[in-house]
């Protein structure tokens, strides 16, 4: 049986920005120390997200403009082995359809047909209604607040969609 993929962004996802001065009155938690030189947002990713992501009955792959960079300084931080990433092509000078995020088509290529779950904090009603359109198989295109990053929340919504699955 194949699994599901479960596509992940980072920016967002697993590192939260962009909460208010209310929100996060002391800034964001932060869970690692830093490497001299080493981005000082990899500080918020909670490294209890890896073994929640590993547990899930989906293939991880990178979906990320980090690419290969996921795997050298994310990875690791989480406790996942190396994942497949996807290699965004190249811009186009062809627009893309009205309010379809710039990844969606690329994601549904990536695919080739299987179901997928999509963790990112820019999708949009217009990505989920392409996919629907577009893709044979079934998806989730879930939009992660990235003010607080993956919660209990979208991985209860992640293990709904599986169940329905």
């Amino acid at each position: 049986m194949t699994l599901p993929l479960l596509f992940l962004d980072v920016d967002g996802p697993l590192i939260p920005f962009g909460g208010t001065r209310e929100q996060y009155p002391d800034g964001y938690p932060t869970y690692v120390s830093q490497e001299a030189g080493a981005n000082p947002l990899l500080a918020r990713v909670d490294p209890a997200l890896g073994p929640k992501l590993l547990a899930l009955p989906c293939d991880l792959v990178w979906a990320t403009t980090w690419e290969s960079e996921a795997n050298d300084c994310l990875a690791p931080l989480l406790g996942l082995p190396p994942l497949p990433v996807v290699t965004w092509p190249e811009p186009s000078d062809e627009p893309e359809p009205a309010g379809l995020h710039w990844k969606t088509r690329t994601l549904l290529d990536w695919a080739v047909g299987r179901p997928f779950a999509w963790f990112d904090d820019e999708i949009t009603k217009v990505d989920r209604a392409w996919a629907e359109v577009h893709h044979p198989a079934p998806t989730l295109l879930h939009r992660v607040d990235r003010r607080h990053g993956l919660t209990a929340a979208d991985f209860a919504a992640l293990d709904a969609w599986l169940q329905a699955e």
